[in-house]
């Protein structure tokens, strides 16, 4: 199955063609540089960057797999969660392609995408319900990214059950947050973490999140960015290495509690685990991921390649794949313009 997926949902506009679970082609024009003057991300200013730059990103996409949209059994697109305004553009591009190829359009949830992101490039059995390293449903799911932080049961593709997520804050927001106040610049979890690499993590004693939650289904970053913003206003001129200790005594505590709801889980025997979403590029958490998880004796899937942890549309491509591999179902169930037309986004689309 060829799939031209197209993913608008922040500030990377996305376009990509899958062959089944591989990549064909893949081109992402980020804009984090425009933003981070401002800090953050501004939705008006990432709508108006994917306009100008939306027909050249799927039209380069096309050209380097050598392909004509013709050719494809499909589109896929992101329609949440997002920035409302970002979606659309997206969404529109992927309806005039559709209508006037007369191809069926599939829209993709971004979670579940960053989700199955370790799928990416992988041989997948559907009878026998195997990965590439032999792993077996159902599996844990873990996605970290800006705005999601989420940790599921995967007792197959499609069929998730939750079993924590946040209550406030994500994890990226809180890192992002941390790393603003810190006056680091944007992206904050990346800068950040550059400077923890250097940081004592013991140096400061932050409050544990939730510490006497009884029951782990659930995150929340809120209480430790509060903690965090009066420690950081009683340190008067803080030097480099200040900032580096604080740095990593943050990121340090944040990943605490994310390793606490997940090994709470482990009962569960579950013997595999997916990772992906931004935060996933994150070398100190995914060490201690693969601390916890052989412990446990569970396998860490993540993606083979750094750039699938980011927004992109290969993994929009291949989820797609994963949930319709039966290209003859394709044009009853997203086919025809009443459908296409009916596909809208959804801001706060959940798993």
């Amino acid at each position: 199955m060829i799939i031209l997926a197209i993913d608008t949902s922040c500030d990377e506009t996305a376009a990509a063609v899958t062959r089944n679970s591989e990549i064909v082609s893949s081109v992402i024009w980020s804009q984090s540089s425009l933003h981070a003057s401002f800090g953050g991300v501004i939705p008006s200013l990432a709508q108006r960057q994917h306009q100008e730059r939306i027909d050249w990103v799927v039209e380069r996409a096309i050209k380097n797999c050598k392909l004509k949209i013709k050719n494809c059994d499909a589109i896929a697109v992101t329609t949440g969660p997002g920035l409302a305004i970002a979606l659309g553009v997206g969404i529109n591009k992927a309806r005039e392609l559709a209508i006037k190829y007369k191809k069926p359009l599939i829209p993709i949830n971004h979670i579940e995408a960053h989700l199955l992101s370790p799928f990416v490039n992988s041989k997948f059995d559907s009878e026998a319900g195997r990965v590439i390293l032999n792993s077996k449903f159902p599996m844990f799911g873990l996605v970290l990214s800006g705005g999601t932080t989420v940790l599921c049961l995967v007792k197959g593709i499609g069929d998730y059950e939750m079993l924590a997520e946040t209550a406030d804050d994500a994890l990226g927001e809180a890192l992002d947050k941390a790393a603003r106040l810190l006056g680091l610049g944007y992206p904050g979890g990346a800068i950040l973490e550059k400077f923890a690499r250097s940081g004592n993590p013991n140096k400061y004693n932050l409050p544990f999140p939730l510490q006497n939650d009884k029951v782990k289904n659930r995150f929340s970053y809120s209480g430790l960015k509060t903690a965090f913003v009066r420690l950081f206003e009683g340190i008067k001129n803080p030097t480099k290495e200040d900032i580096s200790d604080l740095a990593a005594s943050f990121q340090s505590r944040a990943f605490d509690h994310i390793l606490k709801v997940l090994e709470y889980h482990c009962s569960l025997k579950v013997t595999s685990l997916l990772f992906g979403g931004g935060v996933a590029n994150n070398i100190e958490l995914k060490k201690r991921l693969r601390k916890l998880c052989k412990k446990h004796g569970i396998k860490l899937h993540v993606p083979y390649t750094n750039k699938l942890n980011g927004d992109n549309a290969a993994m929009i491509g291949v989820t797609a794949y994963l949930k319709n591999k039966n290209v003859k179902n394709l044009n009853s169930k997203y086919g025809g313009i009443e459908i296409i037309e009916s596909i809208d986004r959804n801001p706060k689309l959940k798993l």
